[in-house]
Parts: structure tokens; sequence; C-alpha cells
């Protein structure tokens, strides 16, 4: 795979998710230390810098500890750009463990490339220049049947899934991915392409 450069400092966990990203691209990749980064303001101080300098993008892991720490520096960075990042909830194991994770999810360092890259993609990261977010809200997937229906988390889960984004994605961060992809007119019609057969009218 060619090595792609990204400009956006990019932010991980651990040492491994940094290794398996540096096969395949040409960043800045900083590691937080997985819960690490609440007691290291040196580095929090360097989220920021890049934050507000080249951008920068928060690619942590599907479980919960992963949303933990994302929650924790989305939170913690308040200015500059950011870019959010999801890998899809893939069971399995990384091959240096002997055992899967808690949740029985792959990290960062266990998704293949490809499905990174796509992740990549999905969030503009390699746009020349951002598309501008538009604001996507709770009653706009109303609109379109995801939430305040009764089968409104069976679509909402399936959307995920064909979208490549984690199943434990909440409502809040489901609207924040969209508003990077597309805008509250095109909605209906962006949501159909995952789900033709609830494509809202």
């Amino acid at each position: 795979m060619t090595r792609r450069k990204v400009t956006p400092a990019i932010v991980v966990e651990g040492k491994y998710d940094k290794i398996r990203l540096e096969s395949f691209l040409d960043a800045v990749i900083l590691v937080t230390g997985g819960f690490r980064i609440y007691h290291n303001a040196d580095m929090l101080a360097l989220i920021r810098h890049y934050a507000e300098t080249t951008g920068v993008v928060i690619l942590t892991d599907a479980d919960a500890a992963g949303f933990q720490i994302r929650g924790y520096l989305k939170g913690a960075i308040s200015g500059g750009t950011v870019y959010h990042v999801y890998i899809p909830g893939i069971h399995g194991k990384e091959r240096r463990k002997r055992q899967p994770s808690a949740e029985g999810l792959l990290g960062v360092e266990g998704v293949d490339g490809e499905t990174l890259i796509a992740a990549l993609e999905r969030a503009g990261v390699f746009a020349a220049e951002p598309r501008p977010r538009s604001e996507i809200t709770p009653l706009h997937l109303y609109e379109c049947g995801l939430t305040g229906t009764p089968d409104c988390t069976a679509r909402r889960r399936a959307l995920l899934e064909a979208m490549g984004l984690p199943p434990r994605l909440s409502v809040k961060g489901l609207c924040e991915v969209l508003a990077t992809v597309t805008d509250p007119a095109e909605l209906p019609e962006y949501i159909g392409r995952y789900l033709p057969e609830e494509a809202a009218t």
C-alpha cells in the first residue's frame, strides 16, 4: 500500500496504533498512552497546538475506553480543527495479544489499512479543503426515522454498520459524523444510499 500524506496530526491511544498507521501514512502521530492523557499536560498542550495549526484527527478504538478518551479530548480541545474518525466495531484479536480485549473488538492496530483509509476519507481528512460542517441535529434524524420510532435503534445500528461506524456511537456522535459528509437537505438521500429500504421520503 502506498503511503499517503496526512496534514493534520493524528491522535491515537497506544504505540502499536502508531506503528500500524506509520506503515501506510506519512503523518505526525501523537500517542495519548491511553488514560494517561488525563495527567499528561504536556501532551495535551501539544494536541491543542496541532488543533490550532494543522488540525488534529482523533482516532481511538471502538470500545468503551476509546469513546471515553475521545470524549475527554473533545472537551479538552476548545479551538482549532478536529476530525473525529471512527473505526467499525470489528470482533477479533490482535496478533500480538494472547486474548482479545474485554469487549472482543479490534483496536486501531488490528484494523486493516483499507478500512482505516476509508474511515479517514469519510471524515474528509484527505480533502484539500475540508467540507464545511453543516448542522445535523437529532430532529433531522427523527425526520428520517432514526429516532423516536419503535424500530429506530435497529435502523440506527443498521446504518452504523453499513457506514462502517462503531455500533456504540451515540445519536449526537452520528449527527457529528453526518455533518461532515452531507447537509440536512441531502440527508434523506444520503441515508438511503446505505439503507435503501428505509429511505425517508
